[in-house]
């Protein structure tokens, strides 16, 4: 039987994305990003240093927090204090690793960039959100350093964007919402430029195997929703 959608999407299409520019005063780069239901705040702090081991060499560095906010979930999420759990740990690593990689660190300067993602409500695709969103928020972050005169050009590379893909019933589905990620027998979740080069693949078997013939749909599905989100990208950092 094939798998129907809750929402009544096709196969190929993302959620609703938006992106909010702007949304607090106290950083240059602060976005609300929204997937479907799912709704992730990006900010962009910057200081003028840079951690011990990249003193010295001229080159930035550019790192991510995540959490996840308590009212996020259905029931209460409690808060990460003094340890974080291996799954947060792991989604700020991701975060980082996908945003270091739009940006020349050389030519950003000896400077810290800090992304932090705070997740205000979750229905899956937190950590693609979180990407997706924080791309918007880095660039406005780096264009406020042109705006003060701290960089003569932009040190941005390219756009970077993150989607989940899923298989349900042997078929593969974009941009999975929170039922369709519980009921997943495959979960992936793709990082890529706009050229669609990759960045990362966390791909995972919950239950049973998959096929190379699958997985190449899964990649072509998401090639498609990565097109879909840098224009969106595009479109958002466009408007003043």
């Amino acid at each position: 039987m094939a798998w129907q959608r809750p929402d009544g999407r096709q196969r190929d299409r993302l959620r609703p994305v938006k992106f909010e520019r702007h949304f607090t005063q106290n950083t240059p780069g602060s976005v609300l990003a929204h997937c479907g239901n799912t709704m992730v705040l990006c900010t962009v702090s910057i200081e003028p240093k840079v951690p011990r081991f990249l003193e010295g060499t001229g080159q930035g560095w550019l790192t991510a927090e995540y959490r996840m906010l308590p009212g996020a979930t259905f029931e209460r999420h409690d808060r990460e204090l003094l340890k974080l759990s291996g799954r947060t740990q792991e989604i700020q690593r991701l975060i980082g690793r996908s945003l270091r990689a739009a940006i020349d660190l050389k030519a950003l300067g000896e400077r810290t960039l800090t992304v932090d993602a705070d997740v205000l409500q979750a229905d899956a695709g937190t950590r693609t959100t979180a990407i997706t969103g924080g791309f918007v928020a880095l660039a406005d972050a780096i264009a406020a350093l042109i705006e003060r005169g701290e960089l003569t050009e932009s040190p941005l590379l390219h756009h970077v964007a993150a989607v989940s893909v899923g298989l349900l019933e042997g078929e593969a589905f974009l941009d999975l919402n929170y039922p369709e990620d519980l009921a997943a027998s495959v979960d992936f979740n793709v990082v890529l430029t706009e050229k669609l080069d990759i960045l990362e693949l966390q791909g995972t078997a919950e239950e049973g195997t998959f096929t190379r013939h699958q997985m190449n749909q899964i990649l072509d599905l998401a090639e498609s929703g990565i097109e879909q989100l840098v224009a969106a990208q595009r479109a958002a950092l466009q408007q003043p």
